[in-house]
C-alpha cells in the first residue's frame, strides 16, 4: 500500500508542476521565439504555423488574431529604453528611426493586453497621421496629461505598454535579431 501512495504522490505532484509550468509560460508572453530590438519585443512567428503551443495557447485564450507572416509584425515594449517599467506617472517621448514599413501604428495597451481607453478617445497613432518635423523625423508625447503636437494620452496613475504594428514592412518575420538602431527610442520626461 504505501508504494501506492508514493507512485500517487509522485504522479501528482508531476501534474501539479506541469499544470503550473504551463500556467507561467501562457500569463508570461507568446512562448519562446521572441526577438528583441531595444525596449521593443517581437515574437515573429506567431501568424504562422510554426507558432508554439504556449504562443497558440496564448491566442487562444485571449482571442487575439496575429498578424501574418506576409502581413507585418507587431512589437511590444513594457519598458522605456533604460528598462524601467512604463507608467502614466512620468511622460515617455518615442522618437528616432521606424522600420521601414508601408504602414505602422503605435497603441498604448493595458498590462493585460486590453485596449487603453484614455480621455479624448485617442487610442494610438498611425504613420499616416503623425505631424513631422520638416526632416521627417517626429516625436510622439505619451503623458497623462495634455501636450502640443503628437500627443499620445494615457490614464493617471496607469502601468501601461507600446504595441508598435509595421505593416508590408522589409523586416523579416522569420528573423533571429532586428536592428536596435532601426527602432524607435521611448525615451523617459519628467515625472510626477
Amino acid at each position: 500500500m504505501t508504494a501506492f501512495l508514493k507512485t500517487l504522490l509522485v504522479v501528482t505532484l508531476g501534474v501539479a508542476l506541469g499544470l503550473l509550468s504551463t500556467w507561467l509560460a501562457v500569463e508570461r508572453g507568446y512562448g519562446f521565439g521572441s526577438v528583441q530590438a531595444g525596449p521593443w519585443t517581437a515574437w515573429p512567428k506567431t501568424g504562422s504555423s510554426e507558432a508554439d503551443p504556449y504562443a497558440k495557447a496564448v491566442m487562444a485564450r485571449s482571442g487575439e488574431i496575429p498578424l501574418g507572416v506576409a502581413e507585418g509584425l507587431s512589437f511590444l515594449a513594457q519598458s522605456d529604453d533604460s528598462g524601467d517599467e512604463l507608467t502614466a506617472h512620468c511622460e515617455y517621448y518615442v522618437r528616432g528611426p521606424m522600420p521601414v514599413a508601408r504602414f505602422w501604428t503605435l497603441s498604448p495597451m493595458t498590462p493585460a493586453g486590453g485596449q487603453l481607453l484614455p480621455e479624448g478617445n485617442r487610442t494610438g497613432f498611425t504613420s499616416a497621421e503623425i505631424a513631422r518635423n520638416a526632416d521627417g523625423t517626429f516625436e510622439i508625447v505619451i503623458a497623462s496629461e495634455v501636450r502640443p503636437g503628437n500627443w499620445l494620452p494615457v490614464r493617471p496613475a496607469a502601468h501601461f505598454r507600446l504595441m508598435l504594428r509595421i505593416y508590408d514592412t522589409q523586416v523579416s518575420s522569420t528573423a533571429a535579431v532586428i536592428d536596435a538602431r532601426t527602432m524607435p527610442h521611448v525615451v523617459r520626461g519628467a515625472c510626477t
